[in-house]
């Protein structure tokens, strides 16, 4: 049933209210730390408050129907519980009395962007008095919890992507599961997905947002992930739920929530759709031994471009995503391949504002030509679906890679995406399957994204990933430094570096090399003190680190 728009907001407004205390999962929950005194910015911070460069996302709407126009605005509502529920899962108190106590703008804002206390983009370092540093479980388990209790217990949902771990009556860990913890906004959220499948003018669509509201109440997501992969022609695409583990630094277990509304780019579409079909002839090519490249990806996988209109939860925390590879799921993965989003809008705010004056700063003037536009748009569409190379399971009965690698398997998993999109960059040259630019073009863009992305710290999968391969380049020889601390690529030794990494990394995955993998962090996951000076000097010359939003229906024009 459709609702009149007067009668749709009251809905929305009585569904965006807030849980009574004796309901919200977040007040059983355990509380960050109490403060007797104002938290106050700690020293060393202040130069932090301007780290992210403020980007308007709006969109021109002129071509969408009323009824795709009103659904947006129920899914921005939507996308609103999915920031909500991350906040309790990265912070765990209540959000508006953490924000209000902090008299500063500037810094309630940045406390906003980090959805805590804790810088995330500095190892999460707390950059407020009175916090300790964050849990690397953040809230998905109990703060008195070892790494030995949880391995020696035995519980139901050990494990699970969907559940928060806590402690029963008798002090034992037990696991409670999403739809069951969080069940008041999670009824509201799939309410309000109902409501845009009734307002949805593509059948597939509304299909999958039913099927979205479903999972959300009964923690089985796979039907929904299958549908949205049969999803083509859909002018708008909303990722939703409990996705990503990266919250999840302990174990890398639990997902977060998030949520992305988005339009779909046709035109840039078209021209990326023929690259998936390359992907088994590319996964047998690897330069790995044949045991580790078995398992054939998919090749049907849709590889599309988009405007992003609204980040919410994990997606909006610190650093913002500007591609995303989906679903995750394993067995979706093996038998619909996976789809590759490219948020072409976020993607240019970050190479105007960012990447282009740290090639300034950095490159050799002889090679800042090669800094393209087109270039760190396909490094960045290529580490996508290189997610759908290499092995999903290891080789020697140890689960899947996710599982046997635990904590470290997503910066590994980065660090391949990474390395293995180059790899597929080269060879789709060499057949002439693109046509833009020069091999040198992704190679020397692919440097300066590596400054980029190593802003991002320690506590991020993709810093960490960067860190590994800055030091491993270094270490082959695949760039030189001057003596005026400019960067330039040797090309020669750049194609054996990234051979030789792509081999590193596919044999850890594929053996479930946990302590291999822990060694590799240990010993290249770091920033050193030459690149440090480097990192400074960005710093110095008040390079923005990311970017941040303004978003909404204001922005948008939507009522």
């Amino acid at each position: 049933m459709k609702i009149a728009p007067l009668a749709l907001s009251a809905l929305v407004a009585s569904l965006m209210m807030g849980c009574s205390p004796a309901n919200d999962p977040a007040s059983s929950s355990e509380q960050p730390q109490a403060h007797s005194e104002t938290p106050e910015l700690k020293p060393g911070f202040e130069s932090r408050l301007d780290i992210y460069h403020p980007v308007e996302l709006t969109a021109d709407l002129s071509s969408l129907s009323d009824n795709q126009k009103q659904m947006l605005s129920v899914l921005i509502d939507a996308s609103k519980l999915m920031d909500k529920l991350f906040w309790q899962q990265a912070f765990g108190g209540d959000k508006q009395a953490f924000l209000n106590q902090l008299k500063r703008d500037k810094v309630r804002q940045f406390a906003d962007i980090n959805y805590g206390p804790w810088d995330r983009l500095k190892g999460d370092e707390a950059f407020l008095t009175g916090y300790d540093e964050k849990s690397p479980g953040a809230e998905f388990y109990p703060k008195d919890m070892t790494k030995a209790e949880f391995e020696s217990a035995d519980f139901e949902g050990k494990t699970s992507l969907y559940s928060m771990v806590r402690r029963n009556d008798a002090g034992e860990l037990t696991s409670i599961s999403y739809s069951d913890y969080f069940n008041a906004e999670l009824t509201q959220a799939a309410k309000l997905l109902q409501q845009a499948a009734s307002l949805a003018d593509n059948q597939a669509f509304a299909n999958y947002l039913n099927l979205r509201a479903d999972a959300l109440l009964s923690d089985q997501y796979r039907a929904s992930d299958m549908a949205w992969m049969d999803m083509k022609d859909n002018p708008i695409e909303l990722v939703y739920g409990p996705i990503e583990t990266y919250e999840d630094q302990l174990y890398g277990y639990r997902a977060a929530f998030e949520s992305y509304v988005l339009l779909k780019d046709m035109a840039w579409s078209e021209k990326l759709a023929k690259f998936a079909q390359f992907l088994p002839e590319l996964q047998q090519g690897l330069p790995v031994d044949e045991q580790f490249k078995q398992e054939m990806p998919g090749s049907d996988a849709d590889l599309n471009a988009y405007d992003v209109i609204y980040y919410a939860g994990h997606s909006n925390a610190g650093s913002k995503t500007i591609a995303i590879n989906l679903p995750n799921d394993e067995q979706v993965q093996l038998e619909k391949g996976t789809r590759r989003l490219q948020l072409k809008n976020a993607m240019r705010a970050k190479f105007d504002h960012i990447l282009v004056p740290i090639a300034d700063e950095l490159i050799d003037p002889e090679q800042r030509q090669n800094i393209t536009f087109n270039a760190f748009f396909a490094n960045t569409m290529f580490h996508e679906v290189a997610h759908g190379l290499g092995i999903k399971n290891t080789i020697n009965d140890k689960g899947t890679v996710r599982e046997a690698l635990k904590e470290h398997a997503s910066a590994l998993e980065e660090g391949k995406a990474d390395i293995l999109g180059l790899y597929m960059v080269r060879q789709l040259l060499e057949k002439g399957e693109i046509t833009e630019g020069t091999l040198e073009d992704y190679y020397v863009t692919f440097m300066a994204g590596i400054f980029r992305s190593v802003r991002f710290g320690a506590s991020s999968a993709h810093g960490k990933a960067n860190m590994i391969r800055f030091n491993f380049f270094k270490d082959f020889g695949a760039f030189s430094r001057d003596e005026k601390g400019l960067y330039s690529v040797n090309m020669d030794k750049m194609h054996q570096a990234v051979d030789a990494l792509s081999e590193k990394i596919l044999t850890l995955q594929g053996n479930g090399d946990y302590e291999g993998v822990a060694k590799l962090v240990k010993e290249l996951g770091v920033i050193k003190p030459g690149l440090q000076a480097d990192l400074d000097r960005l710093s110095d010359a008040e390079i923005p680190v990311d970017i941040t939003f303004k978003q909404g229906k204001q922005v948008l024009g939507l009522n």
